[in-house]
Parts: C-alpha cells; structure tokens; sequence
C-alpha cells in the first residue's frame, strides 16, 4: 500500500513563505530549466469566456528529481464582484518512477502565488540595478503585493507607487503594503507618473491593452510584465520590445505565443523566429542580464510548468520534514 498525502491551504501557508528560500527555489528551477534536459510541454488552457475565466494546466519534469507537478490554475476574473478570490486552484505531486500520487496539495492557489512572485524577484535580481530603491506596481490584487514583498528580498526598496484601474482598491492597498512593509508606498493616479523615476516596474494585471506605453521607460529602468500569459493578454506597448536594449523570456517558445513578446511578433516589429535570452540563461551565465546602469531591460514571465514542480517539491519535503498534512493509505 501507498499513502498520498493531502496538505490544505492553511497548512501549506505554514511551511512555505515568500522568502530567500523560496526565491532561491525559483532561481534554480530557472537554471536547471536552461541546463538539463527538462520536459516541459506547452500549457494546457481552458477559456470559458461568459464568465472571464481560463483554466491552465502546467507541467515540467526535471531529471534527477524524485517527483512531478502537474497543476489546475483557474482564474475567473469576475469573481471580485460577488467576494471571490480570481485565482484558485490545486497542485498533484507524481513520483518519476512510478507515477503514483505522492501529495494532493489544496493550496487554493497560494503555491502559485507564491512562486510567481519568486520569479519576479528573480527577474529583478539578474536584470535591475543593484541599488534599486524605488518600485511602481501596476495592479491591486494579490499578486501586486507579493511582487513588491518579492522585490525587497532582492533589492534595497525604500519606496513604491502602485496604480490600478480601480483607485480605491490601489489606495487601500497602499496604505495596507505600507504598514505591513514598512515603506513608503503611496498610490498613483496617472500610470506615466507611476513610472517616472522608478527603478523596477512590475506589471500585474490581465489587461488586454497596453496599460505602459514604450516611450515612457526611461534609461536605468527594468520592467517586468507578468500578466499577459494568454493570446489576448497585453499590459506593455509591444514596441518595447525592440526599444529595450536586453528583453528576457522566462520561456521563448512560451512567450512567442502567449507572452507579450506575441504582440511584438503580431505587430511586425520582430521576426517570430527571432532568438531572445531567456532568464534560465541569464541566472546560469549562459547569456549576459544588465550590461549597463543605463539600459533598459525587460523580462515577459508567462509563468512555467518547472516553477510548479520546483515550488511542490519545496513543500513536500517541508511537509514530510514537519509532519504536516494528513496521509491517506490508497
């Protein structure tokens, strides 16, 4: 007999945290992915337009790990309106050998969450300036917060701007960010602003149309565009890609079709064979990040089936090593 074990949100809540750890975990997910011979398939992604949802299914195995990932992402962004979370869902872990089902990990989306916004500190650490102190968020929902949570991990952080659509959901924000931060975050009405004499920008949103023009980056910044992780997703001027002196793929052939880079390619500003660094090059030094304090550098995180697996094996072992979770004999 083989035991499965099922560990709720609360209890992974516990045992794994946005901290260097988790960061850490990310950041060598990113250099195996650009290392070893990892198999990683494309997403698997459900639209159920009347309801503004989409379901994701990822993926990855990495050789030499003891398990696997497959996880069910739904995001239904009109759930706000009746007192729903957009993001949910639940990650399985596989053994590589034999294939059973080693955990069921009721996270409610939280893993995600989590290791979505490790990627952004990751991004950050290889593509920003080393003393980056001041931050503009774009968007006021959970993962806004986490970026910024994520990006004080990695760099010196004195100061954000966040803006949203909604300017009371981006003010009540604020004001919660800087009490649980201990920063001065304030909230920004026009989108230009926010971004003027920032260092790090963070786009969070699942916007369909470009919400930062290209001409507004201005030399020394980094962008990172994490929203657009389907077809019609959008948050940056696609022109950015070619004004930008380094922009970065967390995966090429994901970003060509479901990332921003895919509105560049639409466009006609690049070739769709056109070859880009991705960050798992950048972290391994297979590829050269920041060359200079005065570029312009730009990553497009789709979010990949490998931060799934490397964020459940984090927790199962944390679980096992702890005793949490509940184990269920099949």
């Amino acid at each position: 007999m083989s035991g499965i074990a099922i560990l709720t949100e609360t209890e992974l809540k516990q045992i794994v945290r946005l901290d260097a750890d988790a960061v850490a975990c990310i950041e060598d997910a990113f250099h195996a992915l650009a290392t070893r011979p990892v198999v990683m398939p494309p997403i698997l992604r459900l639209d159920i337009v009347e309801a503004r949802g989409e379901v994701d299914v990822k993926t990855a195995y990495v050789p030499g790990l003891e398990g696997f990932a497959i996880k069910i992402s739904p995001g239904f962004f009109d759930n706000p309106k009746i007192g729903l979370a957009s993001t949910n869902g639940m990650m399985v872990l596989l053994s590589a050998k034999t294939g059973l089902a080693q955990a069921l990990l009721l996270d409610n989306g939280y893993l995600t969450d989590v290791r979505t916004a490790a990627a952004g500190a990751v991004a950050a650490k290889h593509l920003s300036r080393k003393n980056s102190s001041v931050a503009a968020i774009f968007g006021a929902g959970m993962q806004a917060g986490l970026q910024l949570e994520a990006l004080m991990l990695v760099r010196p952080i004195r100061k954000a701007r966040i803006w949203a659509r909604d300017r009371g959901k981006a003010g009540a924000m604020a004001v919660a960010l800087s009490a649980r931060l201990g920063i001065d975050v304030i909230a920004e009405i026009d989108p230009q602003k926010a971004i003027a004499g920032a260092d790090i920008i963070v786009a969070t949103t699942p916007s369909s149309e470009p919400l930062v023009q290209a001409e507004w980056l201005a030399p020394g910044q980094h962008i990172t565009a994490m929203g657009s992780d389907a077809e019609h997703k959008n948050e940056i001027d696609p022109r950015l890609v070619i004004r930008a002196d380094l922009y970065v793929a967390d995966r090429l052939s994901q970003t060509r079709t479901l990332g921003e880079l895919h509105h560049a390619i639409a466009a006609g500003l690049v070739a769709a064979d056109q070859e880009f660094a991705e960050l798992g090059q950048v972290v391994a030094g297979l590829s050269p990040g920041r060359s200079g304090d005065d570029h312009i550098t730009y990553a497009d995180l789709t979010g990949t089936g490998i931060q799934d697996t490397a964020i459940v094996t984090l927790a199962y072992a944390r679980a096992r090593a702890s005793g949490a979770g509940t184990t269920f004999e099949m």
